[in-house]
C-alpha cells in the first residue's frame, strides 16, 4: 500500500519562492525591449527548470495552456522530482507579457501550490469577476448587481460616500458601459492595461494600493490564481465562465465543468490550504521590480501561505 504524503505547506514555501523568483530573473534582462514572446519564453523555461527541482508529485491545473498549445506546463503536465506529495500547481510565468516587453507596472511571475484537487480547474475561457478586501461580511456585494449597486453598496457598508471607493477595471472596449456606469456614481477608476491578477491583490491591501473593489471580465485561470492569492491575503472573489462559442463550452465540459452557469467563490476556486508566491518583474504597487546593476541582481517575492495568513516580503540579491 502506498503510503500518502501530507501537504507541508510550511516546509515547501521557500521552494516556491525559488521558482518564482527564478522566473522573474530570467526574463529580467528583456524588461522593456519589445519581445513578448522571448520574454515569456525565458520565465516559462526558468520556471519550469525549477519546479522540477522541488520534492512534489506535483500537476499544473493552471498554466500556458492545453498540450498541443504549450509545449511546457501545460495544462496537466507533471512537475516536481516525484518525491513528495500529490500537489496541484497554478502558475503565469509571466502575469504581463505586454508590461515586460512595454517596462509598464506590474508585471510577475506568479504560482500557487495546493493539495491535489484542492483547485478549480478552469479552461481557457473568460470568466466575469468580482473582487473586494478583508474585513466585509460574505456577500456583501455579488455579480448579480449592476456595476451601480455594487459601487454604493460597498460605499454603505464601508461607511463612506461613492466619491471615496476606487475601482480597478481592465481597460477594454467591453468594459466600457460598466466604467460609464461607475464613474456616474462619482466612484475614481483606476485602469490597467494587462495584469488582472494583480488588479485583484490590490483589493487585499486598500490601505497600500487605494483599490477598494475590483470587477470585470478577463481569464477564468487568472481568476483562480488570484482566488488563491486572497485565501491567503484575506478577501472575497467572485467568478462566473463566460462562454463566447460552443469551442468554450467544450473546453469547460473537458476541464469537467457541468453546471456553466455558476458562481464560484473564492473558496470554490481554492477548496484547501494554499501557498503562493509572485516576484515582482516590473515596479508596481504590491512588490518592487527587478532591480539590475554591474554584477548583480535582485528580486522581491511576497511569499503567503493561507493556512496561519502570513505575509513575508523576501528581497533576494544574486551576482550575474
Amino acid at each position: 500500500m502506498t503510503k500518502t504524503i501530507d501537504f507541508n505547506d510550511r516546509a515547501l514555501s521557500l521552494g516556491l519562492a525559488r521558482v518564482s523568483e527564478a522566473a522573474a530573473i530570467a526574463c529580467a534582462p528583456l524588461i522593456g525591449r519589445g519581445d513578448e514572446k522571448a520574454a515569456d519564453q525565458a520565465a516559462v523555461d526558468a520556471m519550469r527548470t525549477q519546479l522540477n527541482k522541488l520534492d512534489i508529485s506535483g500537476v499544473v491545473v493552471i498554466g500556458e495552456g492545453e498540450r498541443d498549445e504549450a509545449p511546457m506546463l501545460f495544462i496537466g503536465e507533471e512537475v516536481g522530482n516525484g518525491t513528495g506529495p500529490g500537489v496541484d500547481i497554478a502558475l503565469d510565468p509571466l502575469e504581463g507579457t505586454t508590461l515586460t516587453a512595454k517596462d509598464m507596472p506590474n508585471a510577475l511571475a506568479v504560482i500557487a501550490m495546493g493539495p491535489r484537487g484542492s483547485m478549480l480547474h478552469a479552461p481557457d475561457t473568460y470568466m466575469d469577476k468580482l473582487a473586494i478586501g478583508p474585513g466585509y461580511a460574505e456577500g456583501v456585494v455579488s455579480l448579480d448587481m449592476s456595476p451601480r449597486e455594487r459601487v454604493e453598496t460597498l460605499a454603505k457598508t464601508k461607511g463612506c460616500a461613492p466619491s471615496d471607493i476606487t475601482v480597478c477595471v481592465l481597460e477594454r472596449p467591453r468594459h466600457e458601459a460598466a466604467i460609464a456606469e461607475i464613474r456616474a456614481t462619482g466612484a475614481a477608476i483606476r485602469l490597467i492595461t494587462d495584469g488582472d491578477v494583480a488588479g485583484v491583490m490590490h483589493c487585499a491591501e486598500p490601505e497600500k494600493t487605494g483599490i477598494d473593489m475590483y470587477m470585470g471580465s478577463g481569464g477564468a485561470p487568472e481568476g483562480v490564481l488570484a482566488a488563491a492569492a486572497l485565501k491567503c491575503m484575506g478577501g472575497q472573489i467572485m467568478g462566473r465562465l463566460l462562454f463566447r462559442n460552443d469551442d468554450e463550452r467544450g473546453r469547460a465540459a473537458k476541464a469537467g465543468i457541468t453546471d456553466f452557469d455558476r458562481v464560484y467563490t473564492r473558496d470554490d476556486m481554492v477548496t484547501s490550504d494554499v501557498i503562493f508566491a509572485a516576484t515582482g518583474v516590473t515596479d508596481g504597487s504590491l512588490v518592487p521590480g527587478i532591480k539590475r546593476e554591474v554584477g548583480y541582481v535582485t528580486a522581491e517575492t511576497i511569499l503567503m501561505r493561507s493556512k496561519t495568513g502570513s505575509v513575508r516580503r523576501m528581497q533576494y540579491r544574486n551576482p550575474v
